[in-house]
């Protein structure tokens, strides 16, 4: 059905993409409002965050962006600007809208040090990956194996605090959501589900 898994030279011979819809950041409370009336009118979407690396022992950030993408628009919620508001508390546990994404553990225990709700309607893609016999876990992996392309990590480990995120950090931000929708397009709707 799947390929389960994919080599480190079968990966870079793939064609490189990026998420080429519109890119909103969401950083006040007027923008959260027209970003959650947009998103919440979809039954799935992708999911990630990030949070500014920390370098020495010791040092722990908070969740700098939360992402969320349909296929056409990607929104970067700038926590540290915006905090969570209860309209984005209320999408993050609705059962009803599915937030997919890879490795989620972690990203929802970070959201919830910014404020406690109640998650719903999130699925572990690692998980359904398992399960349809993928070895290859990480999101670049998944990515490469069931969409056929490849994505750049090279932003990963930037300053997602800084006072203006770079052109470069918005569109890894946004094509790690939109690439977990898609895989979870190609996970549920190949199989039939």
């Amino acid at each position: 059905m799947f390929k389960e898994s994919i080599t480190t030279e079968e990966l870079v011979s793939l064609p490189l993409k990026t998420f080429e819809g519109e890119i909103v950041l969401v950083e006040n409370q007027h923008m959260v409002k027209i970003a959650l009336e947009y998103l919440s009118r979809f039954d799935v979407l992708g999911f990630d965050t990030e949070t500014k690396p920390a370098f020495r022992k010791g040092d722990n950030h908070k969740v700098a962006l939360l992402q969320l993408s349909t296929n056409e628009r990607a929104f970067l919620f700038r926590m540290q600007r915006i905090g969570m508001p209860d309209g984005l508390k209320k999408l993050l546990s609705d059962p009803e809208i599915i937030k997919a994404g890879v490795a989620i553990r972690d990203d929802i225990i970070a959201l919830q040090k910014v404020s406690r709700f109640k998650p719903g309607g999130f699925i572990e893609l690692q998980d359904h990956a398992k399960n349809s016999g993928i070895i290859n876990f990480s999101l670049k992996k998944l990515c490469a194996i069931l969409c056929g392309f490849r994505i750049s990590k090279s932003q990963q480990l930037t300053n997602w605090e800084a006072d203006e995120l770079t052109p470069q950090q918005m569109v890894y931000a946004a094509t790690d959501a939109w690439t977990s929708l898609l895989i979870y397009e190609k996970l549920f709707y190949t199989n039939g589900e």
